[in-house]
C-alpha cells in the first residue's frame, strides 16, 4: 500500500474548537451552560451551519424557537472566535512534518462558510494544503459520501492518477472515518497525535 496523499479534518486534529470556551464566560454555572449547549444551541444545530445555511438564517431561527434565550443565541456567532482557542500543537507539528516530507496535504472539513476565512486569515499552516474541502462552500457535510467524492476530485486535480485506497484520511470522529473507509479511502480515526503519528509510519507515510 503506499500513500500518495494526506487528508485531515480540522476540529479536533489541528484546532481546538469547543463552545464551552465562549460560554464559560456567558454562563457561570456548569450544568446550566451543558443544558445550554445540548438543548439551544446544539451541535445538530451548528452543523446546519457547516452544511451552508447562513449564520443569519440559523440565528433567526433559533431565535424564533426560544427568543427568551436572544442574546445567548446571538453571541453564538457574533463571539464566534472566542470558541477558536487556537491550533493542536502536535497535530499540527504532524501537518508541517507531512509538508517538510512533500506528502501532498488537502483539508475536508465541516465548517461555515462564512466562519472559515477567519481561520485562513489568522493561521498561516493552512497554507500548507493545496486545496480544501468546506462543507458550507460546498453545501454538503461529513459523513455523506457526496464530500467525499468533492475531496478526492480536489486531490485529482493535483494527482490525477490517485486511487482512493492512495489516500488516508485523518478525523477524529469515527463515523467520518467509517464514510471514508467504506469508499475505499485508508482511514486513521485521530484519539492523540501520537497514535495518529504512529499509525502514518506503519503505512510507511515517511515524516
Amino acid at each position: 500500500m503506499t500513500i500518495r496523499a494526506v487528508v485531515f479534518d480540522f476540529g479536533g486534529v489541528l484546532f481546538d474548537w469547543n463552545p464551552h470556551h465562549l460560554y464559560r464566560k456567558l454562563i457561570v454555572d456548569e450544568h446550566e451552560r451543558q443544558w445550554f449547549l445540548d438543548n439551544i444551541c446544539t451541535q445538530a444545530w451548528n452543523t446546519e451551519q457547516d452544511a451552508g445555511r447562513s449564520l443569519a438564517e440559523g440565528t433567526r431561527s433559533l431565535i424564533d424557537e426560544y427568543p427568551h434565550h436572544k442574546a445567548l443565541i446571538q453571541a453564538y456567532y457574533d463571539r464566534w472566535h472566542e470558541m477558536l482557542r487556537g491550533p493542536l500543537p502536535e497535530g499540527v507539528q504532524i501537518l508541517k512534518a507531512l509538508h517538510q516530507a512533500n506528502m501532498p496535504l488537502f483539508g475536508l472539513t465541516n465548517w461555515s462558510a462564512e466562519t472559515f476565512p477567519y481561520a485562513l486569515a489568522h493561521y498561516p499552516f493552512l497554507k500548507h494544503f493545496q486545496d480544501i474541502a468546506v462543507s458550507g462552500k460546498m453545501k454538503l457535510i461529513k459523513p455523506d459520501p457526496a464530500i467525499y467524492h468533492a475531496s478526492l476530485a480536489q486531490v485529482r486535480a493535483h494527482l490525477p492518477d490517485i486511487q482512493p485506497s492512495e489516500v488516508v484520511f485523518i478525523d477524529d470522529v469515527a463515523g467520518n472515518i467509517e464514510a471514508a473507509i467504506a469508499l475505499g479511502w485508508q482511514g486513521i480515526h485521530h484519539v492523540s497525535a501520537e497514535r495518529t503519528a504512529a499509525c502514518l509510519r506503519e503505512m510507511r507515510v515517511g515524516f
